[in-house]
């Protein structure tokens, strides 16, 4: 069995805040991160004067989102979370952790990939569609309802029909994002169809 460190009495109590402030910073840099992809690649339909000038300041801006915000906050919430486990060893031997480790395992996974993403987008040679792009940002937003759950119930996570009502409302959640992004899209072609249409006839 793992013996636990020797750390102040509030220790646990200054872990504990950090960690959560550091999820807090780390996922709103995740979410916003790979909506400033999706402009990005939206920019590349403009025309050449403003897709270079939108695509240099999308680059900047998730450089700056990604480098002062985004990673930082995975750093304090990883390393906190490390002080946590050195106070309370127990917690590796049980079911509960073991699962929590294995999504923030996936997560950190995501976040390699967005800086992935990000190189790809500013040399010009990223595969990924806008459409691809917002299905893929609604992956943090699963494995953060996930993670919550775990350390709300631990060992008793729930797997009655409230557990699965739950899921379906991030699934419709995620959903109806993907519908009224679409939607508008569609609306903005269709008005500029018609401008361009109208433009034409005069």
């Amino acid at each position: 069995m793992v013996a636990a460190l020797v750390w102040p009495t509030e220790a646990y109590l200054w872990f504990k805040s950090l960690h959560i402030v550091g999820v807090v910073v780390w996922f709103a840099g995740l979410f916003y991160l790979v909506r400033l992809f999706i402009y990005h690649r939206e920019a590349e339909a403009l025309q050449p004067d403003l897709r270079q000038a939108f695509e240099q300041q999308y680059a900047l801006m998730e450089r700056r989102l990604a480098n002062i915000i985004t990673t930082p906050g995975m750093v304090v919430a990883v390393v906190c979370a490390a002080g946590l486990l050195s106070i309370n060893p127990a917690w590796l031997q049980q079911g509960w952790m073991h699962a929590k480790l294995g999504f923030v395992a996936a997560l950190l996974v995501y976040h390699w990939f967005c800086y992935r993403l990000m190189g790809q987008l500013q040399s010009g040679g990223c595969g990924w569609s806008p459409r691809q792009l917002r299905a893929l940002n609604e992956l943090p937003t699963l494995l953060l309802v996930i993670v919550v759950m775990l350390v709300v119930f631990k060992n008793q996570f729930p797997t009655a029909a409230a557990t699965w009502f739950s899921v379906a409302l991030v699934v419709l959640m995620a959903a109806s994002i993907q519908f009224y992004a679409r939607w508008r899209r569609l609306r903005r072609e269709r008005l500029a169809a018609a401008a361009g249409g109208d433009g034409a006839a005069a």
